[in-house]
């Protein structure tokens, strides 16, 4: 089974930037497209990114983030990453990741092969 950990949360103010990981062990995530999640208090869970396992990496960004985080990934590494800039107050959740689900063309889509999540890692943006 497929294990992802996230980490790399924390408090930072409004405007900084944070970088979170995302790594796999147990199996490869070469072939996989692998998303960023974020459960905010008393709401529900959102997608935030994606990035597919296809070539050249297509992403795929929520509204909410585009232009201010990106997604990568390092295969050697077994990691995927979610630069996050310009950090915003309702940025504050708690971050997870997963592999997601795909396209007949192998493109991500921000929805979760699984319904099971790993503890996530805690981002506050306040000042």
């Amino acid at each position: 089974q497929l294990q992802l950990v996230e980490s790399g949360g924390g408090l930072v103010q409004p405007g900084g930037s944070l970088r979170l990981s995302c790594a796999a062990s147990t199996f490869s995530i070469r072939y996989l497209g692998i998303g960023w999640f974020r459960q905010a208090p008393g709401k529900e869970r959102e997608g935030v990114s994606c990035i597919s396992s296809s070539s050249g990496d297509p992403t795929m960004y929520a509204e909410s983030v585009k232009g201010r985080f990106t997604i990568s990934r390092d295969n050697a590494k077994n990691t995927v990453y979610l630069q996050m800039s310009s950090l915003k107050p309702e940025d504050t959740a708690v971050y997870y990741c997963a592999a997601v689900q795909a396209t007949k063309e192998s493109l991500c889509i921000m929805r979760s092969l699984s319904n099971d999540w790993g503890q996530g890692t805690q981002v506050t943006v306040s000042s």
